[in-house]
């Protein structure tokens, strides 16, 4: 959270893969950082794209634990299913969908219409030599769908010296 601060961020979203073990830990640094933290989890549905959920309120905290308890009771233990139709019930969450540019473009009208002005595609930079391809292909997406763009990242940790050796 310092570091976000430090680069001028007002809020930041941490996210897991559908949980939110870290919440407490990640809202408690935000608060003494002077950061707004915003609750979220990202979601790789069955045979489906992946979906980045974000709370903005408690109604949304709900709607995520709901759909986390769903997930994870339908899979083994350490793991979890959700699929598009378990997006059905979540009317206050914002939606960031990252699609994979090179097709599952399908899904653009399905999520445009499931999280009317509350969703966005999620566009990171790799630092790899397909990025300004990447990019160019989901500004057309985002145009031929009418859903916004909006930056993400990929962070895996906050200091370089933490990244586990390959």
């Amino acid at each position: 959270m310092a570091a976000a601060v430090a680069q001028g961020y007002r809020a930041l979203a941490i996210t897991d893969e559908c949980s939110l073990a870290g919440v407490v830990r990640a809202h408690e640094a935000a608060s003494a950082a002077g950061l707004h933290h915003i609750i979220g989890i990202e979601i790789r549905l069955q045979g489906g794209p992946t979906i980045v959920l974000l709370a903005p309120d408690r109604e949304g905290y709900t709607e995520l634990c709901q759909l986390i308890t769903k997930g994870r009771r339908r899979a083994p233990k350490g793991s979890y299913q959700l699929a598009l139709t378990d997006l059905e019930e979540l009317p206050h969450c914002l939606a960031i969908w990252i699609p994979d540019y090179r097709g599952g473009t399908e899904y653009a009208d399905w999520f445009r219409k499931r999280f009317p002005k509350r969703a966005w595609i999620g566009v990171t930079q790799l630092l790899e030599a397909e990025d300004l391809d990447r990019l160019k292909a989901l500004r057309v997406l985002g145009e031929s769908s009418g859903i916004p763009l909006t930056a993400v990242g990929a962070v895996q940790y906050h200091q370089r010296q933490r990244r586990q050796p390959l």
